[in-house]
């Protein structure tokens, strides 16, 4: 049966790297089965070539439910920025199947720094069909993908933009840019104070959601639905995510942007 997760009221205007074995995680293999959404987003995350590195995070992540809430399906083209050592591109490479395509794309300042991890990405490249591993500047987003995009997935790395130098009314218009009309954006980060703006995103590696709502949709996306599937009350948000007490166990919002079409 498939789990229930709780939905906020819906606007509707609106990382240690595991790179699995080389020859465990082959090119994967998608049954011709009829199959409801559900049953092959689970499938994927019930794949057993998945290391157990990443199994241990799904109990805080919720990978199924939080590709089925952006809509993802067999088929589908979706690029994955930032994906660390791979949890998600890995689960999105066997969800959308063989006619679909994953774009894992690392910031040029981010595969330089992690070059373990962004090696790791280039090797899973080299073993999934429907996997290409992209390295640029996140303004120059989409740069080099041969097909329009169905979704795009950014998982706890909006905060880092507020630091790192990056402009992102241009990064959001590139997003923008490479999805085609009615293309999703899934949005999740850590929760900051309310009214903090920007002030935590180096410190505490948190941002006020107001901030990505505010410029995401500046960017001409509307704004689809929010989530409390990752949503932890007993999260002060005036701590470092990486604080043992609350470390993998934040309090983070889910917003999905969409494309007009």
């Amino acid at each position: 049966m498939k789990p229930v997760y709780w939905l906020s009221a819906a606007t509707l205007m609106l990382a240690a790297c595991s790179g699995g074995s080389d020859q465990a995680e082959d090119q994967q293999v998608v049954s011709d089965a009829p199959q409801t959404r559900w049953d092959t987003i689970m499938e994927a995350v019930d794949d057993e070539q998945r290391p157990d590195e990443d199994r241990v995070l799904d109990v805080n992540r919720h990978p199924a439910e939080l590709l089925d809430f952006a809509g993802v399906q067999r088929g589908w083209v979706v690029a994955d920025i930032v994906p660390g050592g791979g949890y998600y591109s890995r689960i999105l490479s066997t969800a959308v199947g063989d006619m679909g395509r994953v774009y894992s794309f690392n910031p040029s300042w981010v595969a330089e720094q992690y070059g373990d991890a962004n090696e790791a990405m280039n090797a899973m490249a080299r073993r999934r069909a429907n996997l290409s591993h992209h390295a640029d500047d996140l303004e120059d987003f989409g740069t080099g993908f041969d097909r329009p995009l169905d979704a795009v997935f950014m998982v706890l790395f909006y905060h880092d933009t507020g630091y790192d130098g990056t402009d992102r009314a241009a990064m959001n218009q590139a997003i923008f840019n490479a999805l085609a009309p009615g293309g999703v954006f899934l949005v999740v980060d850590h929760h900051a104070v309310e009214g903090s703006g920007l002030d935590a995103v180096q410190t505490l590696h948190r941002i006020e959601s107001a901030v990505v709502m505010q410029e995401v949709m500046a960017a001409g996306f509307e704004f689809v639905s929010e989530s409390d599937m990752l949503a932890n009350p007993e999260d002060p948000r005036d701590i470092s995510v990486f604080a043992p007490n609350i470390r993998r166990n934040t309090d983070r919002f889910v917003y999905l942007f969409r494309k007009p079409e």
